[in-house]
């Protein structure tokens, strides 16, 4: 059968905003078919690409057709991975790069794929003879299948190429890239993803939240297929959009859901060594509870999620479906009228970070602002993926320190217990987690310093009342945020320039006095919310 049928939908749907991908075959002349429109926004160049094992579009050779859409042409390319060197090479005589028929053409570089040998070459301004694109298709996967047979064999790789996750490498990268964060924000998403993969991330609309999950998975993925990044609607009102559904029509069938949740944690489960991820963009769009209940109930008893009667369906969707522990899920949300707010029941089971911007960082992005690079990051960490993956099986607590943490946390959960917003045996185990995970990724953190993340990402979500129940409730744990020398209301709620942080050189350290400067921020905030509004909550617009 000949391929031309897919290639005009190919086209045609390369022309809209549709990513989806599902209805194309996946396998031709005995290659694995592989189609992307772009993840998450739409790609300039769309393309195909077919593959024959070990090669992947990530690191290998394969042919491919690149629909170059701002010039209307369609290359048939001998395709070579970008985010990776290839083990093998095409053997070609005296085929043209893609950035040499650039240049000559258009007297430009392509926007990528450059590096790509050029095949042929299809004007989408004239008529395309279809049969004679199938047959060059068949001579170049023909030269493909010869070159992989003759090409010697591939070792696996070696622990060498397997090095210990890092996160300073992910760091230096993003600055590269032209993401402007804060190390210490850096290191506490990626602690709270190996602590629990679960996280969610609010604060300021604009302050990177969607683009710091979307940096972190492409950087550590092999492929696009190991990650979704889903835009919730406020529509949602039960698991379909995730889950699918049973067809009422055709019983035997079981219909997926577009976005591609499902495969992806099957491909999630059938390769355990690889992290993958889901995005949840703008999370509380619709109420969390309706639609993720499923999630939130496996993700404490390893259970399955069940899918229908087993025996009624016969079309590839197992009856019961596993979120394995290598399936990380990050959720983004802004606060307005448009939204919903989060149960304590989500809250617990997640890391919650707080994005905000202080004057500092914005007069540093003003000063050095650059266009993002996104694809200077794709797969630059995949030779960490499995150190990643055994980082976040290692659930140790820490063991530093044990009694000044302790304390901290009992004075706490006294505090705490008085508004009904305590915490479970669950919540200190995760923060004793966290602790670890943080001291791990960066030894010079101090004791103070880990408490403090702990305190605001575990502890603090939870806050949300009234001014008459909160406002004692903030005196008193603001109090213990400080040293003795300083007096809660006196000294830093009735004062509107109080300084938590004062400049060491180039480094932030607490002002003298203040013990936990993060925690006292948000409180401080929660505390003129609550006075100015009647109400505050952790969550703010």
């Amino acid at each position: 059968m000949g391929y031309g049928e897919q290639l005009e939908l190919f086209l045609k749907q390369a022309k809209t905003n549709n990513l989806k991908t599902k209805h194309f075959k996946s396998d031709y002349l005995n290659t694995k078919v592989k189609v992307s429109f772009g993840q998450g926004n739409t790609a300039r160049i769309p393309w195909i690409s077919f593959l024959i094992e070990p090669n992947t579009t990530s690191k290998g050779i394969y042919p491919v057709f690149l629909y170059y859409k701002e010039f209307e042409l369609l290359i048939l390319a001998y395709g070579i991975s970008e985010s990776n060197e290839p083990e093998m090479n095409w053997k070609l005589n005296s085929n043209e790069t893609i950035n040499e028929f650039f240049k000559k053409k258009f007297k430009k570089k392509p926007d990528r794929y450059g590096t790509s040998y050029v095949a042929e070459v299809y004007d989408l301004n004239k008529k395309l003879n279809i049969n004679r694109i199938e047959e060059d298709l068949k001579d170049i996967i023909k030269e493909y299948r010869l070159t992989i047979n003759s090409a010697p064999v591939i070792k696996k790789a070696s622990a060498i190429n397997h090095p210990p996750f890092n996160v300073k490498n992910f760091k230096v990268d993003c600055k590269n890239a032209g993401l402007i964060y804060s190390d210490i924000l850096i290191t506490r998403f990626v602690s709270s993803l190996l602590t629990k993969p679960f996280v969610i991330l609010t604060g300021l609309s604009g302050s990177g939240k969607t683009k710091l999950a979307q940096a972190f998975v492409q950087w550590i993925c092999q492929e696009e297929s190991q990650y979704r990044i889903i835009p919730v609607g406020a529509d949602w009102t039960n698991r379909e959009p995730l889950l699918g559904y049973p067809n009422a029509l055709k019983p035997e069938e079981y219909v997926k859901p577009d976005n591609g949740v499902i495969d992806l944690i099957l491909q999630a489960n059938s390769n355990p060594k690889l992290p993958h991820f889901l995005i949840l963009d703008e999370m509380n769009l619709s109420h969390v509870e309706r639609y993720f209940a499923d999630f939130l109930s496996v993700m404490e008893s390893n259970e399955e999620i069940p899918l229908y009667a087993e025996g009624t369906v016969d079309n590839g969707v197992p009856s019961k479906l596993k979120v394995p522990a290598n399936l990380f899920i990050i959720g983004t949300v802004n606060i307005d009228e448009t939204t919903n707010m989060f149960s304590p029941k989500v809250l617990d089971r997640a890391n919650t970070i707080e994005f905000r911007i202080n004057k500092t960082e914005m007069d540093d992005f003003l000063s050095t602002s650059n266009d993002l690079n996104m694809r200077a990051l794709l797969a630059k960490g995949t030779n960490m993926a499995e150190s990643f993956i055994s980082f976040s099986n290692n659930k140790s607590f820490t063991t530093k320190d044990l009694n000044e943490i302790n304390k901290t946390l009992l004075n706490f959960f006294g505090e705490l217990q008085r508004t009904g917003a305590e915490f479970g045996y669950r919540t200190a185990s995760e923060i004793l987690r966290l602790i670890h995970k943080l001291d791990t990724l960066d030894s010079n953190l101090t004791t103070a310093e880990k408490v403090d993340i702990a305190l605001m990402q575990k502890l603090l979500p939870k806050l949300h009342g009234s001014r008459r129940k909160l406002c004692p409730i903030l005196e008193t744990l603001g109090g213990f945020c400080l040293k003795e020398d300083l007096k809660i209301i006196k000294d830093v709620f009735e004062k509107d320039n109080f300084e938590f942080y004062k400049k060491e050189g180039k480094k932030l350290v607490p002002t003298d006095g203040v013990l936990y400067p993060l925690s006292l921020e948000k409180i401080a905030r929660m505390y003129k919310g609550a006075i100015d509004n009647g109400f505050a909550s952790y969550a703010e617009a």
